[in-house]
């Protein structure tokens, strides 16, 4: 049984966090387009801006706000979830060793396999599930990062925080976790021990499919964390100031879509998991799902709007059921207000972990009895 969404959060969210631009106190902040900032008459900078590059007005009200919900020391956002997430990894030394999920986000599981190896990180994976497999390999290689994905896409595997973190903690490691299908509405990984959370802005965050985006949290303003702050401003890996400011209005209704999305699929999993056409539903919301307990434990008010499921009639079948769905949309992508359908596997491609028989469902918020009728039909038309 979860425990109540945290109410207050609803408040925050919807008020957009702290007004940041006085002295005119508008309801919406304002929108600052210039890249560069005038020095006074003896050459500082009193006003604490230089260049946009590094810092631009329009992305303190949306940083405060995601350190506000993530109880973090500070937050800050980049052009993208990837250029968050690298940023992390390019933080370390070349030599350095990086335990990261056997199941996780293909794109950065792709950059840890190439460019991250050839710049010299030892990247290992491994089973972020099995507390014992995790322990023997923090004290066997000594990683300096331990990053973790939970629930991890796209069979939605729930990792430990606090367990992990602990053991980390005793071997000098630091521990990243990627908590965009969580959103901090429903964990917050900083709570749990971890250094770092990286949110997919793009995703939940905005909710609207119309803005690319990223940001890390931090739980002290470390070495570690100045050194991703300069790889950010060296590198320029940061949004647009309308991104920015498209991203705090998405925010605003944060909440609520997280909340109808969670009601949603776990609906939808429910039901899904007596079809007889549908052989696995992978959600941490059912009692039947390997991560179901420690999903109890860490997640809060509900277990996220993504699911996958797995059919009896293996890839052809699932090819042909999101080929055949009128509201789920054939796309790439998640956590946004409209309902998604995708074929892993073949997106993958070869050396996937992920069975040919899955489909990855993002839950939106459409009427979830319309959304289970349309994924029935197309499961049974083309059985």
């Amino acid at each position: 049984m979860t425990k109540k969404i945290n109410d207050s959060f609803q408040t925050s969210l919807a008020q957009g966090g702290e007004n940041t631009t006085q002295p005119f106190k508008p309801i919406i902040p304002g929108i600052f387009t210039s890249t560069t900032y005038q020095r006074d008459e003896d050459n500082q900078y009193r006003s604490g801006r230089v260049y946009s590059r590094a810092d631009n007005p329009t992305y303190d009200a949306p940083e405060k706000l995601i350190a506000q919900l993530e109880h973090a020391a500070d937050a800050k956002l980049f052009a993208s979830g990837m250029a968050a997430a690298t940023a992390v990894f390019q933080a370390l030394k070349p030599g350095d060793v990086v335990l990261a999920p056997d199941i996780m986000y293909w794109a950065l599981r792709n950059w840890l396999k190439g460019l991250a190896t050839d710049a010299g990180l030892h990247v290992h994976f491994v089973d972020m599930t099995q507390l014992d497999q995790v322990e023997n390999k923090i004290t066997q290689l000594q990683p300096k990062l331990i990053w973790l994905e939970t629930p991890g896409n796209p069979m939605w595997t729930v990792s430990d925080i606090r367990a992990i973190a602990d053991i980390a903690k005793h071997q000098g490691a630091h521990v990243a976790v990627d908590s965009t299908v969580a959103t901090p509405i429903l964990t917050r990984p900083l709570e749990l021990g971890a250094d770092i959370v990286m949110h997919s802005a793009t995703k939940y965050l905005n909710g609207h499919s119309d803005v690319i985006a990223g940001a890390l949290a931090t739980r002290e303003n470390d070495d570690f964390w100045k050194r991703i702050l300069a790889i950010r401003a060296q590198g320029g890996a940061v949004p647009s100031p309308m991104d920015a400011a498209q991203l705090l209005r998405g925010m605003r209704t944060l909440f609520l879509r997280v909340r109808e999305s969670c009601n949603s699929a776990m609906f939808l999993a429910q039901q899904l998991e007596q079809h007889p056409m549908v052989s696995e539903v992978l959600y941490p919301g059912l009692p039947s799902f390997a991560g179901h307990e420690i999903a109890c434990k860490q997640m809060e008010g509900g277990f996220g709007g993504m699911l996958s499921i797995r059919l009896v009639g293996g890839e052809q079948q699932a090819v042909g059921t999101a080929a055949k769905t009128r509201l789920w949309h054939r796309a790439t992508s998640l956590g946004g207000v409209e309902s998604l359908i995708e074929h892993r596997a073949s997106i993958e491609g070869a050396g996937t972990p992920v069975p040919n028989d899955l489909l990855r469902l993002s839950v939106g918020i459409e009427r979830k009895e319309d959304l289970l009728a349309d994924l029935v039909h197309a499961i049974e038309a083309s059985a």
